[in-house]
């Protein structure tokens, strides 16, 4: 794994109070097909809010994941490491940018809210948190089955452990589908597999959700507030 800078302590000032941030966030925007992010609604490319939002935070060490030169305009650096898509021996959690720090990975195709990203910052562990939608689901949220938005890692070798864990359940077979962030959680977890349960991670239950088409893009921009 590689080691990303040094990690020191900045002081930040959220609410009444202030928060000692010392993680490194990186928003994970896929391949050279990767487009999503880039999308825009009311005017802001999803990765930009992501980025402000993560700012107005306080949070200055943020990073892009990803292997398409496009995202090198926005103002960040764009981490880039090698993950063919070759289906037989290609796995979803290989996107996770190896490091062996605290960090936060954060998915680059969610439109977050404002306080969906302050619940990120401020959630503290000593270990790994995930953070997903869960039901009963907002009126505002764009679609009718949870979606999972980042996770918060103290314990990087742990993490990346587990991912290798899942990868070696995948090739036994011992999914139903092809594991993503659920199935990662629930190795982590150590809760049965194949089975989400709604209630062992962070709930993050507003408008916030990743956006899969163009469509949903123009369906969260008339949204009221946002």
């Amino acid at each position: 794994m590689i080691r990303i800078g040094k990690r020191t302590k900045t002081s930040a000032g959220l609410g009444n109070g202030a928060l000692f941030i010392a993680m490194k966030y990186i928003i994970m925007c896929g391949g050279p097909r990767s487009f999503k992010p880039l999308w825009q609604i009311k005017g802001e490319m999803i990765v930009e809010r992501t980025i402000r939002l993560l700012r107005e935070n306080g949070i200055i060490d943020i990073a892009i994941s990803s292997n398409d030169d496009r995202y090198e305009t926005l103002g960040v650096p764009v981490l880039k490491h090698f993950n063919p898509l070759i289906w037989k021996d290609w796995c979803w959690l290989r996107t996770f940018y190896p490091v062996n720090e605290p960090v936060c990975y954060i998915f680059g195709d969610v439109f977050f809210s404002p306080e969906a990203i302050k619940t990120i910052v401020t959630t503290e562990t000593n270990d790994i948190e995930f953070f997903a939608s869960a039901p009963p689901y907002d009126p505002r949220y764009t679609k009718r089955w949870a979606e999972p938005f980042a996770f918060k890692v103290e314990n990087a070798e742990r993490f990346f452990n587990c991912i290798e864990e899942v990868k070696d359940m995948h090739k036994r077979h011992m999914f139903k589908r092809h594991p993503i962030s659920w199935e990662l959680w629930q190795v982590i977890k150590g809760t049965p597999i194949n089975r989400i349960d709604y209630t062992n991670y962070t709930a993050i239950n507003d408008y916030s959700c990743d956006v899969d088409t163009e469509e949903q893009a123009r369906l969260i921009e008339t949204q009221g507030d946002i």
